[in-house]
């Protein structure tokens, strides 16, 4: 569905350099990045502020052209071929709007199915598929300007939506969402990818939308690739310890000594023992075994490295290794 191979993305910055002087320079927002992403997959675009992710969006979409490096999505080359590729994607972009904002939302998404030319029984089903799951009927009837972000959102979404597309981009949907409104959001985003096979591709700050819907995160950073990969090899890779937290029926001395367990922290008297392992040493399902077979056990679980803490241990990473090679190199030779 997408194909990115060494894209860039170069702007000129003016910067002053004397009294009436001014020197420009390129700036690299985006620099090299490659990354393909398959049909039917759900792919979150993760980096800081600055890191290049709305500028990969933007060429993405046909609203930038690239420096150099090529894309395609949908075999289409985005900004020789915008209205074609139009026809084939969705975008939502949380603080830019596509609906009319004085306008009743369902007047909205009238106009929306002339531009796109959508047949009258195709836009019917989509619509009332979208206002059901999205719970639109309320405020159908209202105009854009007195909804609130929440009700806007979902109707950014629906709009998205009406044509069908084959990859729905996202460029921070769920931003100054209340919990409730993220939720709904959510759910239905991810049955769309799963029952519909509609690609995914989310880029946010709000890494709770990513671990979510995204099986597979691409994490940008200074405008290069700074990690691609599923998120559960990411987070082994990043923190390989997870927590087995038990529950015992009677308050029991420290459950130490238990294969590929590394320390051992006492709640409630040893009642609540919280157990962490290296996840390459042992499994959960065997590590809960051995406990089973010293204790007896109320209840359990497992805890894994919260997704922020993967993504900031990726990014310390990077910047540890580039100190690193920094070491011993004089300010002149950088």
């Amino acid at each position: 569905m997408i194909e990115v191979r060494d894209l860039r993305r170069e702007f000129r910055v003016s910067r002053k350099a004397g009294f009436l002087r001014r020197t420009h320079d390129a700036v690299a927002a985006v620099d090299g990045v490659s990354f393909d992403v398959a049909a039917g997959e759900a792919v979150g675009y993760v980096g800081p502020n600055g890191a290049g992710k709305s500028t990969t969006i933007k060429m993405l979409t046909g609203i930038l052209v690239p420096t150099s490096g090529t894309v395609r999505v949908s075999g289409i080359d985005p900004s020789r071929q915008r209205k074609e590729l139009a026809r084939r994607i969705g975008v939502v972009f949380g603080q830019r709007s596509q609906l009319w904002w004085d306008l009743p939302l369902l007047d909205s998404f009238e106009l929306l199915r002339t531009i796109y030319r959508v047949s009258g029984p195709d836009y019917a089903r989509r619509l009332a598929e979208c206002v059901d799951l999205l719970e639109l009927g309320p405020f159908l009837a209202t105009p854009v300007r007195q909804l609130s972000l929440g009700q806007r959102m979902r109707g950014e979404v629906t709009a998205s939506l009406l044509h069908a597309p084959e990859l729905l981009v996202l460029d921070e949907p769920t931003i100054g969402l209340d919990l409730e409104s993220k939720e709904r959001l959510r759910e239905f985003l991810a049955e769309l990818n799963t029952k519909r096979g509609t690609t995914l591709l989310l880029t946010t700050h709000d890494l709770d939308d990513i671990q979510r819907l995204c099986p597979r995160l691409v994490v940008i950073d200074h405008g290069t690739v700074l990690a691609d990969g599923p998120l559960a090899d990411l987070r082994a890779e990043v923190s390989p310890e997870r927590v087995l937290v038990v529950d015992l029926e009677d308050p029991a001395p420290a459950l130490e000594g238990l294969p590929g367990v590394t320390s051992v922290r006492l709640e409630l008297g040893g009642k609540r023992q919280h157990l962490a392992f290296r996840r390459d040493r042992t499994t959960a399902a065997a590590l809960i075994t051995a406990v089973a077979a010293r204790a007896e056990v109320h209840d359990l679980s497992v805890e894994e490295s919260d997704i922020d803490d993967v993504v900031r241990g990726l990014y310390e990473r990077r910047h540890a290794a580039r100190d690193v090679g920094n070491v011993g190199v004089s300010p002149d030779s950088r």
